[in-house]
C-alpha cells in the first residue's frame, strides 16, 4: 500500500496535465504514466523486501527435562502436582521399595556376620598360638629326654627300645607343632586376607543395595515448574524415556542471553549479518496498549549450514529429488535490552523484521530510510494478530 502511494506521482502528474489541457483521461493517454508507476512500484517493492527481510517463523526455543524413574515399580508417594515449582533436590515421588530394603538388610547382616567372624578369627589365632607354644614346650621336653636316652644308651646303661620310643614321640610332637603352626598361618590369613576381602565385598553389596534403594526416590535435578504429570499413587513408574512420569520446564540459566531463532529465505543470506538491527513482535506480547509488543533486537549468529542438506548414514543412496523443501537459513537474535527477557514467554511465536543500515553513501541512507515502511507494516501485523487472536477474524478457535 505505501509503496503504491509513494510511486504514484507519474500518474498524478499526468492526471493534472490532462486536466489542465481539458483532455479526457483514457487508457491510451495514461499508458506511459501507469507503466512508470508499475515499474517504480515493482523496484521499490524489490528494494524494500530484499534489504529488509522478514520471517514469520520466529520462535523462542526452550528446553524441558523429562523425569523418568531409574527402577520399575508402583508409586507409593507423590509429592508434587501440576504447576508446582520445584528446586534442585526436591523429592518428586517414591516407588515401592520393600525388595530393595530386604536386600539392604541382607547385605548388612552379611557384614555383621563377617564382623563376628573377624572376632572369632582373632580367638582362633590366639588358640593356635597357644597350641604352638604348648607343642614347642612338649617337643623341647621330649627332645631332652631323647638326648638323655641316647647318652645312657651310649654308656650301655639304657636300652635301644627306649631310644626308639622317644624318637617316635619326638616325631609325633614335631608333627603336632607343624599342625599348630599351620593353624596359626591359617588364622593369620583369615584375619589379613580372607575376612577383609569378604568385608569389602559385603560393603560393596551394601552400597549397591543403598544405591538401588535411593533409586526408588526420584528427585529433581533442576529448578523449574512441573507439568504434564501422568502419575498417581499406585500407578507403575515408567523407565522408558519416551514415556516420562512428568516434564519439568527448567528455569532459564543465569548469565546467558535469551535468544529468538527464525528461519529466513536462503536469498536473505546476502544482506543478513551479525549485529544487524531487528524488531521482534511475538503473539504473546500483543496487547491493546501496544506496550512492549515490538521489541528491538540484533542478529547474534547465523547458522553456517542449512538443515535440509544434512546427510544421515543409511542403506540407501541419497536422492536429491526427494528433498521437497529447500530449507531455511537459521538466524539467532538477542534482545537489545535485557529487561525485556522477563516478558518473553518460552515457546512463543514471533514475527522477526530485520533492517539493513550498514550500506555507505546516499543510497545506503535511502535504503535504510525505506525500512520505516517495513516497521509500520510490522506494527500493522501486530494489530492484525491481536484482532485474529481474539476471534474477530476467525482465528480464535484456540
Amino acid at each position: 500500500m505505501f509503496e503504491l502511494l509513494f510511486t504514484s506521482f507519474p500518474v498524478l502528474i499526468r492526471y493534472f496535465q490532462l486536466k489542465r489541457r481539458g483532455e479526457a483521461m483514457t487508457v491510451w493517454n495514461m499508458r506511459t504514466a501507469v507503466f512508470l508507476w508499475a515499474t517504480l512500484a515493482f523496484f521499490l517493492f524489490l528494494l524494500i523486501f530484499y534489504f529488509h527481510p522478514k520471517s514469520y517463523s520466529g520462535v523462542l526455543p526452550y528446553r524441558t527435562v523429562s523425569v523418568v524413574a531409574q527402577t520399575a515399580g508402583p508409586v507409593t508417594e507423590l509429592d508434587v502436582i501440576n504447576g508446582q515449582r520445584v528446586e534442585a533436590g526436591d523429592l518428586l515421588f517414591r516407588i515401592e521399595n520393600s525388595s530393595q530394603k530386604a536386600t539392604l538388610r541382607q547385605a548388612e547382616a552379611e557384614l555383621g556376620t563377617l564382623a563376628a567372624a573377624a572376632i572369632k578369627a582373632e580367638d582362633t589365632l590366639r588358640v593356635a598360638q597357644a597350641s604352638v607354644a604348648q607343642a614347642t614346650a612338649t617337643l623341647d621336653e621330649r627332645s631332652e629326654e631323647l638326648q638323655d636316652a641316647v647318652t645312657l644308651f651310649e654308656r650301655n646303661v639304657g636300652s635301644q627300645d627306649a631310644v626308639q620310643k622317644l624318637e617316635a614321640t619326638v616325631k609325633v610332637d614335631e608333627a603336632k607343632l607343624e599342625a599348630a603352626e599351620a593353624q596359626v598361618h591359617l588364622a593369620q590369613a583369615d584375619i589379613s586376607q580372607t575376612i577383609p576381602a569378604q568385608t569389602k565385598a559385603a560393603e560393596a553389596a551394601i552400597e549397591s543395595a543403598q544405591a538401588a534403594l535411593i533409586k526408588t526416590e526420584v528427585h529433581s535435578f533442576t529448578g523449574g515448574v512441573v507439568t504434564q504429570l501422568s502419575l498417581s499413587v499406585g500407578s507403575p513408574a515408567s523407565t522408558f524415556v519416551l514415556s516420562p512420569a512428568m516434564v519439568i520446564i527448567p528455569d532459564r540459566p543465569e548469565g546467558l542471553p535469551l535468544r529468538v531463532i527464525a528461519g529466513f529465505s536462503q536469498v536473505a543470506r546476502a544482506v543478513l549479518f551479525e549485529g544487524m538491527p531487528a524488531e521482534i513482535a511475538c503473539d504473546s506480547n500483543a496487547n491493546l496498549s501496544f506496550s512492549n509488543s515490538v521489541i528491538p533486537a540484533r542478529v547474534a549468529f547465523l547458522q553456517p549450514a542449512i538443515s535440509s542438506g544434512q546427510v544421515v548414514p543409511g542403506s540407501k543412496l541419497l536422492e536429491l529429488g526427494s528433498v521437497a523443501e529447500r530449507g531455511s537459513l537459521l538466524v539467532y537474535f538477542e534482545l537489545e535490552h535485557p529487561e525485556h527477557e522477563k516478558i518473553m514467554l518460552d515457546g512463543t511465536g514471533c514475527v522477526v523484521q530485520t533492517y539493513t543500515t550498514n550500506l555507505p553513501g546516499v543510497s545506503g541512507h535511502v535504503i535504510a530510510a525505506t525500512g520505516i515502511i517495513k516497521a509500520v507494516g510490522l506494527r500493522l501485523k501486530v494489530w492484525g494478530a491481536l484482532i485474529s487472536g481474539v476471534g474477530l477474524a476467525g482465528g480464535g478457535e484456540h
